[in-house]
């Protein structure tokens, strides 16, 4: 599994659509509010032309790309913090996953309706920020006490934790997300992760444009960039209206449809590229005649720990790896040929796995 994304928004932003096109699961989406209670499930398979490329050289019986897997999280309303909505049931869901993506509403439709009247994507992102950097308050809140509680029986470090926790209350009180904090030892960096706070998550804001507007960036999503600028947060801009068309063509017929949008990809392949690189996750293989695999690992993983993502036994008993550069491969076209000219590497369990590796793990249970 490449990483879970959980879709949050206001009701009637386009999220359930959305979801529907890049998983093609079906999820109910209608024109009115909380028509997603529980969260909706979807695993996509990451496209990634590489994989294909080893495939044609090794002619496996499988090839298995790596996938990630969409939450759609029922729309959140001012009060989800306090239950509005159905919000205490909603947030719980958002805990379970790496990212966020925040779909924002950038387009103006009299059909469609607002919960608020109008768009105004500045005030919506800060409706579902502040029921997120609530509940949070509540959790910290909790940490405080708790720590303060430990402080008055001699445990120093509760002291050191409660300043940390402080610190972070005030943060969220002037409106920062949690992901921005920055702590200032391992040691806050754990208690912080231990918390678990929902606006710990990184977030990209997904403007979802009109369909007549995908090629241009409007005002509304000028609006939404501005406001990533400040908190260094991503931005893809894509037409839930358009992937909802693309989903319902045959794959070979995809690639011209969007051409003819100008539109260079989809927005499944944006929202893919982007939540890799917001949690700095880089994609290595392994091959051979049987199967040809794709797999997701963290940037700075080493090769013991990716091949412990193959299996748990071949971390356990990793005695070293043969690796070959997917740039290699694809140029020269055979193992055989790497091999003749000295581009097989023999690496021990300390090396950094490179976006692109592919992998041969040898190892003794």
């Amino acid at each position: 599994m490449g990483f879970t994304c959980g879709i949050v928004g206001l009701p009637n932003v386009g999220k359930s659509t959305l979801f529907n096109a890049i998983t093609s699961a079906g999820a109910e989406a209608s024109n009115y509010p909380f028509c997603t209670i529980d969260p909706n499930v979807g695993v996509v398979a990451v496209p990634d032309e590489r994989l294909d490329r080893l495939a044609a050289i090794y002619k496996p019986s499988k090839t298995v790309p790596t996938s990630l897997q969409f939450l759609d999280i029922a729309g959140l309303v001012k009060g989800a913090s306090k239950g509005e909505g159905l919000g205490n049931q909603f947030l719980s869901h958002i805990r379970d996953v790496d990212a966020i993506a925040h779909v924002v509403r950038c387009f103006e439709d009299p059909n469609v309706m607002h919960v608020d009247g109008s768009v105004d994507p500045k005030r919506d992102i800060e409706v579902v920020e502040t029921e997120l950097i609530l509940k949070d308050l509540e959790t910290v809140d909790k940490k405080i006490a708790d720590a303060d509680r430990r402080t008055k029986t001699g445990d120093k470090k509760a002291k050191l934790e409660s300043e940390m926790f402080l610190r972070l209350r005030n943060e969220l009180l002037s409106g920062r997300l949690a992901h921005y904090f920055v702590t200032k030892n391992e040691e806050e960096t754990l208690w912080l992760r231990d918390a678990h706070l929902l606006t710990s998550k990184p977030v990209m804001y997904v403007c979802n444009v009109h369909e007549t507007e995908v090629k241009e960036e409007n005002e509304f999503v000028r609006r939404v960039r501005e406001i990533a600028m400040k908190e260094e947060a991503r931005v893809v801009t894509v037409s839930a209206a358009v992937e909802a068309e693309v989903a319902e063509l045959p794959p070979e017929e995809r690639e011209g449809f969007l051409s003819g949008l100008g539109m260079k990809e989809s927005g499944l392949k944006k929202l893919i590229r982007e939540g890799y690189d917001l949690l700095r996750l880089i994609t290595f293989f392994t091959a051979g005649p049987k199967e040809v695999h794709a797999w997701t690992v963290r940037k700075g993983s080493t090769v013991q720990e990716a091949a412990g993502v193959i299996h748990s036994d071949f971390e356990k008993g990793f005695i070293r790896a043969e690796l070959m550069k997917y740039i290699d491969l694809a140029t020269l076209g055979s193992e055989a040929a790497l091999r003749e000219k000295g581009l097989i590497h023999i690496e021990g369990k300390e090396y950094r796995i490179e976006d692109g590796d592919v992998v041969f793990v040898r190892f003794n249970v």
